[in-house]
């Protein structure tokens, strides 16, 4: 590939600092495989003297391949890899840690529930998603290199979170092991400890190719610091437009703060974008530049004006998916691949009505998020449970989840056996009536939900039963997102209300469930289903955005000013996964009630056409 004059400059670079901006589909990964080459074949570096460094093991050898290729195929030692398997590497040097004393995800998962059963019994049944939420907590106290009494947890209760924290490094220490964030503090720590084994690796490693900068966190920073001493030689690539992971621990303004922590950097603009059309990188243009924590740039492409971006406004959810469907056929009728069409969602939830859809008019899709079936989620299982306790199923298991929501002061230990009566239940508390009473309720309950439809069975679960009550106090009292456990409600309302009997909703759920749970383990091709997040790196011919009103996306929870940019630089990621076309949709209803297009879509208003209901 014959480099253009802002890559080629940015190849040319002499000794000391550099600060690459590198847009959307500028050939990032080009010139660092072209820099990487230079250094050997013109500035006369030893290759072994060259670290290039990335977040991710596929990054780490796409980078290799490319280098490779390049080089005619010869096999140079430059050392391509992960942050955590360049550091892992060093701690391996001085400690002799092996591979079996790394703990993943799912070890990690573990510790933290049984330690939250044994510390919060009352939080045991926390929900997967709320694990990773205080796992990812912990994981920023570690990387940011906090001091956890002026930490202020967001995901439990402080004096939990703390409680939580304390007894989650505990386990580590006792069961001798260490999870990904302790291979960062603890590199850290050595290096700063051991003067002499920092000497070592700064001589081995005397240019440092950094990709994906704005990524990075504090501790990561502190120790590439460290290593590129005393000369400096970092070679920092990435775009401070595209820092989407500040709640996994990223740092955006250490990218911006670059210049500032060293004075003598040079800074290189690659400003040609070769994805996507003129429209689309306008468009993205307009909207990220109402982020004020950015380095300016102007952006031009090669591939002429294109087609206008599509602006539309739906009355509902299902209008909206249908005009994606009506999309997605015509693209694929003009002889555009389903593979190369994407759905790009804020939230992995955001996608389930339309794979449903998908589903039901056959067209093939991936997804490459997983895809939580609507009837896993606990407030879903709960209405199911009244669903099924009221068609005849009395089990112990399925009653225990029933039973005290709401509250009827029922004690598990009045359900005995794998099989329960509730006349049983009802006579164990002759002497408390008032209880007794209660049981006696919910029988009756339970009788007028056997003779009502699907979706009047929810209605009166939610409204007569008490359930809505139950669930709202719930939110309060733990801190849930009480507006996202009522979406769910909604969901599930709206999807009854397509069946008239029970026995055609419960073969539809199973039919669901079971085509996601194969989505999981196929990855055959289709249409792509992803979050933006899952979806940053990858270019697609058609790309839709739905669902992009106020407290979507941007999300309700972007409360202050850095959480709306960053919300903002996630959109813009969304909108330059296009290549030709380019669809930002929304609606004005979400879940029965009235809803407003997101601000996003105001900011490109004028840009495009807008399609939708009139």
């Amino acid at each position: 590939m014959r480099l253009n004059e802002f890559q080629k400059a940015a190849v040319s670079h002499k000794e000391g600092p550099a600060l690459v901006l590198a847009g959307p589909g500028s050939g990032k990964t080009t010139v660092i495989a072209h820099r990487i080459r230079a250094l050997i074949e013109e500035a006369g570096v030893r290759p072994e003297h060259i670290l290039v460094i990335t977040f991710t093991r596929a990054a780490a050898d796409e980078m290799k391949t490319r280098f490779s290729n390049l080089m005619g195929g010869q096999s140079l030692p430059v050392t391509f890899g992960t942050f955590h398997s360049v550091y892992f590497r060093i701690l391996k040097y001085a400690y002799h840690y092996d591979a079996s004393q790394i703990i993943g995800d799912e070890g990690r998962m573990r510790f933290l529930a049984e330690e939250l059963s044994d510390l919060e019994p009352a939080m045991a049944e926390e929900p997967p998603e709320g694990l990773s939420e205080i796992l990812g907590e912990i994981s920023a106290v570690k990387s940011d290199m906090l001091e956890l009494s002026h930490y202020y947890a967001k995901s439990c209760p402080e004096q939990v979170f703390r409680r939580l924290f304390r007894a989650y490094e505990a386990r580590l220490r006792r069961e001798n092991v260490i999870d990904f964030d302790d291979m960062l503090s603890l590199c850290y720590e050595l290096l700063t400890a051991r003067p002499d084994i920092l000497k070592g690796w700064q001589g081995r490693y005397r240019y440092i190719l950094c990709d994906e900068f704005q990524d990075i966190n504090r501790l990561q920073y502190e120790i590439l610091k460290l290593l590129a001493l005393p000369e400096n030689n970092l070679f920092a690539v990435g775009d401070d437009d595209q820092a989407i992971y500040r709640f996994r621990g990223a740092r955006p303004e250490l990218m911006l703060n670059f210049p500032r922590e060293f004075p003598a950097a040079k800074k290189y603009l690659l400003s040609v974008n070769y994805r996507s059309t003129d429209r689309i990188i306008r468009a993205a243009g307009v909207l990220i530049a109402h982020n004020r924590a950015r380095f300016e740039k102007k952006i031009t492409g090669t591939r002429g004006a294109g087609e206008p971006v599509l602006l539309g406004a739906f009355s509902d959810q299902g209008r909206e998916n249908r005009r994606i469907l009506e999309h997605i056929r015509e693209y694929r009728r003009a002889g555009c691949p389903y593979e190369k069409m994407a759905v790009l969602s804020r939230t992995n939830l955001g996608l389930r009505p339309l794979a449903g859809m998908l589903m039901e008019y056959g067209i093939p899709f991936t997804a490459k998020d997983v895809i939580p079936s609507l009837y896993s989620h606990q407030v879903s299982r709960d209405i199911l449970a009244y669903i099924k306790a009221a068609l005849g199923d009395e089990s112990r298991e399925n009653l225990l989840r029933i039973i005290n929501k709401p509250c009827r002061y029922i004690s598990r230990t009045a359900l005995s056996g794998k099989q329960v009566s509730l006349d049983e239940v009802e006579a164990i508390y002759e002497e408390k009536p008032w209880i007794g009473e209660r049981a006696a309720r919910l029988k009756a309950d339970l009788k007028v939900i056997s003779r009502r439809p699907p979706c009047q069975a929810v209605i009166y679960i939610r409204r007569a039963v008490g359930y809505d009550g139950w669930l709202s106090g719930q939110a309060k009292e733990r801190g849930l997102d009480e507006k996202a456990l009522f979406d769910v409600l909604e969901e599930l309302q709206a999807d009854a209300g397509e069946y008239q009997t029970f026995p055609e909703w419960f073969a539809h759920m199973e039919r669901v469930s079971e085509e996601l749970k194969k989505k999981r383990r196929d990855k055959s091709g289709g249409v792509t289903l992803s979050t933006v997040h899952g979806a940053k790196g990858l270019e697609y011919r058609a790309v839709f955005l739905p669902d992009v009103n106020e407290g979507v996306f941007p999300h309700e929870k972007a409360g202050i000013p850095a959480d709306l940019e960053e919300e903002r630089r996630l959109f813009y990621v969304a909108m330059t996964r296009a290549k030709d076309r380019l669809h930002i949709y929304w609606t004005k209803e979400r879940s029965g009630r009235p809803s407003e297009p997101g601000r996003f879509a105001m900011e490109l208003k004028g840009l495009g056409p807008q399609e939708g209901e009139t």
